[in-house]
């Protein structure tokens, strides 16, 4: 045998061991009963039996399980997590939210839905998890409003065993949404209109939007303002406050629409939360200036962009170092 043959035999079987370790994860889809349809979900499951299973809970508005809705945001968020988890070891469910896309029968209107429903939904989804995986329990990962639906399930939900919070506010909706008007200057004509609704819904009353900017509407549109109230009713600190599991709080610094001031408020109302903050990190986990507006949200609709450095491995350590107090 020629030396160049032995050559190539030895990188053949480095390559086939190399693949051997990283074999593809497997893809499947999940269903779970809601109302009077079914919930429809992605399961992607790593090569290796599993170090921990995590439920996705997408943000608001009509994004699917891969982090991408209609209104210009198509970076798959959701997707890219689970690929970089899966290669750590970790399978992960992402889901359509309860009246869209594959979830539609599931709610005859999604403006009509809950965040109680949506609670009901990851109650639905961690039973389903346990039973198809064989996990003694499920880590719920929310992204932004996400965020307030793990919460909210944490207090309500068996089988969790910790949550992990993306992106999310530390304060009610009706705090963050002024504090977002408020910041960009252009919106100064629209504030008398604006700040008066969001204190009519926070008492849980109904707005007229007869005569309302154009602007205005889409926020306030009467189809989502059932939605509204009941967000608006959440107090994200308060709950994390109850949480008496494992949760971690992940910011990046250069989030133009949840801050470093929201994460802090959730840390400081569960010291025992594990807190990250990771700089030049956007809304949807990619790397983003934070002085650049434009640049930042311009990031939103790049699929090819890869998350963040540091988003996966975060998220992966925590969950690795957190598992044996999972179930106190």
């Amino acid at each position: 045998m020629t030396s160049a043959t032995r050559l190539l035999l030895c990188g053949a079987l480095l390559l086939g061991g190399s693949l051997a370790a990283h074999a593809a994860p497997q893809e499947s889809f999940l269903d779970a009963p809601a109302g009077a349809g079914l919930l429809k979900g992605t399961l992607l499951t790593p090569s290796s039996p599993p170090t921990a299973t995590v439920l996705i809970v997408p943000g608001s508005g009509p994004t699917d399980r891969d982090g991408n809705n209609p209104l210009g945001v198509k970076g798959s968020t959701y997707r890219l997590l689970a690929e970089g988890l899966a290669a750590r070891g970790v399978a992960t469910l992402r889901i359509d939210k309860r009246g869209m896309y594959a979830s539609a029968t599931a709610a005859p209107d999604a403006n009509a839905v809950t965040i109680p429903d949506y609670v009901d939904d990851v109650g639905a989804w961690v039973a389903v998890l346990r039973k198809q995986t064989g996990a003694p329990c499920v880590w719920v990962l929310g992204h932004s409003e996400g965020g307030l639906v793990a919460l909210a399930a944490a207090a309500r939900v068996s089988g969790l065993c910790g949550l992990v919070l993306v992106s999310t506010a530390g304060r009610p909706l009706g705090q963050v949404l002024r504090t977002q008007l408020k910041a960009n200057p252009a919106n100064a004509p629209l504030l008398d209109q604006a700040l008066p609704a969001i204190d009519k819904l926070e008492r849980g009353e109904h707005v007229d939007t007869t005569g309302m900017h154009p602007a205005l509407l889409p926020l306030f549109r009467p189809a989502v303002q059932g939605f509204l109230i009941s967000d608006f009713s959440y107090d994200p600190a308060r709950l994390v406050a109850g949480v008496d599991k494992p949760v971690l709080v992940l910011q990046g610094q250069s989030d133009l629409q949840v801050g470093e001031a929201d994460a802090r408020l959730l840390k400081q109302a569960n010291p025992r939360a594990e807190l990250v903050l990771l700089p030049g990190v956007n809304h949807v986990l990619k790397t983003a200036p934070a002085d650049d507006p434009r640049a930042n949200f311009a990031t939103y609709a790049d699929p090819s962009l890869p998350l963040a450095p540091g988003v996966v491995d975060a998220i992966a350590q925590f969950l690795a170092h957190a598992a044996p107090n999972a179930g106190h």
